[in-house]
């Protein structure tokens, strides 16, 4: 009888894998705002590793149960599965500490503006010394700035050549594109890693000349100024101007209703900051949303901004809110 050769099983099961380093494994992220939440749950999505970099910890709590929320919201509209929701929040890590970042091949910058004032160069240039002091040599440094340029953040680090710049859009976040800049220093090689991590977490790349406020923003808050104008001046309803740009021109949301999305307070230092860089008088903000900034209605976040939300966020019957302040 012929001997029964016996090997593990385990040899050869399914679902064993050589988990090996890919062009991204791990993704850091600083500053877990609505920029920083948003970047993490993509990057997470598309099997990525993230670890994002916080002050607090709550606000790691308060981050990971905004990215849940929003996943919960993807599940209700048949978007996605418990079971998904559970490998994606498994592969999101919040920490305090840079030194967290050591492994990972892709540092983006998202720090809140709105706790470091209108200029805050000197913040994000010091986010950038701090993550250089602890990543590979290798990896990639950017910032999801907009009306700041890349090559100003990197002129003071030692390897120049692997930052870049790449805006992430919050008022749609799961708009396939993103707008990335190559900088002064920045190498041809980096600026293709990049572009290929933008077209692995299913984006097209819109490749924009440095410039402060590159397309979009410079765009956007123009139309913003306009709309205020033609609101000011009476000639249709905040929620018709909204709508006509909408239904007429085929935007997604209305400028107003981007704006209450963005939060004005950071539209309107994206017009400073534009307005410092190029002297334009059409990136001075509107008189009605310095008034709002003044009122502290900011937008959807706080409740109220050109609008007035429910808990929900759902928007309320307008009160003629803008004639009120």
């Amino acid at each position: 009888m012929a001997e029964i050769l016996v090997e593990p099983i385990e040899l050869y099961a399914l679902g064993q894998k050589k988990k090996g380093k890919t062009l991204f494994s791990k993704v850091g992220v600083v500053g877990c705002g609505k920029e920083g939440q948003s970047i993490a749950r993509i990057a997470a999505w598309h099997g990525m590793e993230v670890v994002f970099i916080e002050l607090s910890e709550d606000k790691i709590t308060q981050a990971i149960e905004n990215i849940g929320s929003e996943l919960d919201n993807r599940i209700e509209n048949w978007g996605l599965t418990p079971g998904d929701k559970r490998a994606i929040m498994s592969r999101i890590k919040g920490s305090m500490d840079y030194k967290d970042l050591a492994s990972c091949d892709f540092v983006i910058e998202a720090i809140r503006a709105d706790e470091t004032g209108v200029r805050n160069i000197e913040t994000r240039k010091e986010v950038f010394r701090r993550v250089e002091e602890v990543v590979s040599s290798d990896a990639i440094i950017a910032t999801n700035a907009t009306t700041i340029v890349i090559t100003e953040l990197a002129s003071e680090l030692k390897i120049r050549e692997r930052c870049v710049s790449l805006h992430f859009f919050v008022t749609s976040p799961e708009a396939r594109i993103i707008e990335v800049v190559k900088g002064l220093y920045t190498s041809e090689e980096v600026y293709q890693r990049v572009c290929t991590f933008v077209k692995l977490i299913n984006r097209d790349v819109i490749p924009v000349e440095e410039s402060a406020g590159i397309v979009s923003v410079r765009l956007y808050v123009t139309l913003l100024n306009e709309a205020c104008a033609t609101l000011m001046e009476g000639v249709a309803t905040l929620e018709d101007i909204d709508k006509t740009m909408e239904i007429g021109l085929g935007m997604r949301f209305g400028p107003f209703k981007s704006a209450d999305i963005i939060g004005l307070d950071k539209v309107m230092r994206w017009m400073t900051n534009l307005h410092e860089e190029f002297g334009s008088q059409k990136f001075t903000p509107s008189p009605l949303i310095r008034r709002l900034v003044r009122a502290k209605r900011l937008g959807k976040n706080v409740g109220v901004g050109f609008y007035r939300y429910d808990k929900d966020g759902n928007i309320l019957p307008n009160e003629d809110l803008v004639r009120k302040i």
